[in-house]
């Protein structure tokens, strides 16, 4: 590969590995837990046509853009933009914009690794047989015990650290060896997974009721607040705004057909979260009815109980949560290489220390989530834990920030004329939609966006208390509209 087309940082020998590594990125536990209880709620087969207008009309170009920035300069966020703003002349404090989306990733890394450790254990407890004939209560003493047990907090630091150093084994080998051969196996292995898990619910559950519930068409159930769920979701669920696309898009191989390979990871995120969703809705017969049902609840409390009742639990558990790990690892392992390309680009560390050091630091940030959970779970800063705080920091504030400066940058700053150069061949009149969404409609969307997450995310730790200024003793958000959080240390109540 000639010098100039290479990323200093290494690149992708395959030119399908950006498609493999991207689809790694943004298909993560929202396409399992949150996306098939929207679609239920909100028109079903509606609710994922609209969503797939957000994607497409909305989403998919600052996506495009992202990833463009980082092959056109080869470099990742922060020193990209610090190539753009000289190029264009403009102030540079614009390379702030790269800095909050390493920032952002690191922050959202960090709370990853806590999903990875409980989907971890999941395996083990789903292959021991613990989940085997036994009901949803028992499955949530489970989860308390490991997550919310004062007493046993050690015991949830070590399935923390187990999965942090699967991350460290993929990372620490480079580019290549690591991450490209990782894509290329996760990937694949995670959707053969989810295929099989699909057949399996199909043919022990409820398809036909799961098909009418999920996939019908409800034009009574869409309202506004189907509109804003379908549009959060298309946001978050893209990995918007954590440098990823730009490091991507850097690392990609330049005969990879960039444009065409973002539209297909878009596509096939929206597939996953549909067979998805027809599996759970299939074995998991109660969702609607019971709110514990939902979430994080549907997934590690729910889903393991109704399997527990089927033929080949212990298998069917654990190869289910294995492809659980294998998603979160991916989403991990594409939130880290922003930061360490970063790091190495700053410092010229080595591909190894950089990733060491990126780990100790993310194991020492998701202590807080950690611990939020169990022994400071009664440590509540102006009404939240520690957790909630980072995921409304990281969320509410520096993701939709990041998107509202790329948008302005590429729509306001940059001509026509080097924006033209940054996409590649491009027609007329699709480069003219796409930079009239950047120049106008993504920036008041992003902001409505971030406005919107952080009054949910507030209105949301309330509960009735009134201690904080913007409770009022009866705020209520919509189910579904801002993330659903890890439990607290209430757990065992659920």
């Amino acid at each position: 590969m000639p010098p100039h087309l290479q990323a200093q940082m290494g690149s992708f020998t395959r030119k399908s590995t950006f498609f493999w590594a991207a689809t790694g990125a943004t298909v993560g536990l929202a396409n399992f837990w949150q996306f098939p209880y929207l679609a239920s709620r909100h028109g079903g087969g509606l609710f994922i046509l609209l969503y797939l207008a957000c994607l497409l009309l909305i989403t998919l170009p600052l996506a495009i853009t992202e990833a463009s920035f980082g092959r056109y300069s080869r470099h990742g966020m922060v020193r990209a933009m610090d190539n753009f703003v000289l190029t264009a002349k403009r102030s540079r404090n614009w390379v702030w914009l790269g800095y909050l989306s390493v920032l952002a990733a690191f922050v959202v890394l960090s709370y990853t690794a806590v999903f990875g450790a409980i989907a971890l254990a999941w395996v083990f407890y789903g292959a021991s047989g613990d989940f085997t004939g036994n009901t949803a209560a028992h499955a949530a003493s489970v989860l308390s015990r490991l997550v919310s047990d004062p007493q046993r907090y050690p015991v949830f630091m070590a399935w923390h650290g187990f999965f942090l150093l699967l991350m460290a084994g993929v990372s620490m080998r480079g580019v290549v060896r690591g991450l490209e051969r990782a894509f290329r196996l996760l990937v694949p292995a995670t959707l053969i997974l989810l295929v099989g898990f699909v057949g399996f619910a199909v043919y022990f559950g409820e398809a036909g009721a799961a098909m009418a519930r999920f996939l019908a068409l409800h034009p009574q159930d869409v309202t506004m607040d189907s509109v804003r769920a379908a549009l959060f979701h298309a946001f978050f669920t893209l990995g918007l705004g954590v440098g990823v696309w730009a490091i991507f898009g850097a690392y990609s191989s330049p005969h990879t057909r960039l444009k065409r390979s973002v539209l297909a990871v878009v596509l096939l995120d929206t597939l996953v979260a549909v067979l998805a969703g027809l599996a759970l809705f299939a074995v998991v017969v109660d969702v609607d009815g019971n709110q514990a049902n939902r979430g994080f609840g549907l997934l590690f409390v729910a889903l393991p109980a109704a399997l527990g009742q089927l033929p080949a639990s212990q298998v069917v558990i654990a190869l289910l949560f294995l492809m659980l790990v294998m998603v979160i690892w991916a989403s991990a392992l594409a939130l880290m290489e922003p930061v360490i390309g970063w790091l190495r680009e700053r410092t010229n560390l080595s591909r190894g220390k950089a990733t060491l050091l990126v780990l100790v630091s993310c194991w020492l940030l998701g202590l807080l989530s950690l611990y939020s959970l169990n022994i400071w779970s009664s440590y509540r800063p102006a009404g939240a834990t520690l957790f909630r705080w980072l995921e409304l920091i990281s969320g509410g504030v520096f993701i939709p920030v990041v998107g509202v400066m790329v948008s302005l940058f590429a729509g306001w700053c940059l001509t026509r004329r080097l924006l033209q150069k940054i996409l590649g061949n491009t027609p007329g009149w699709l480069f003219d939609g796409w930079y009239r969404v950047m120049r106008w409609v993504l920036p008041l969307v992003v902001v409505y966006i971030s406005l919107q997450y952080t009054v949910f995310s507030l209105s949301q730790w309330c509960d009735g208390d009134s201690r904080t200024f913007w409770c009022d003793g009866n705020a209520q958000a919509e189910v579904g509209l801002a993330p659903q959080r890890l439990p607290e240390a209430r757990l065992s109540s659920s």
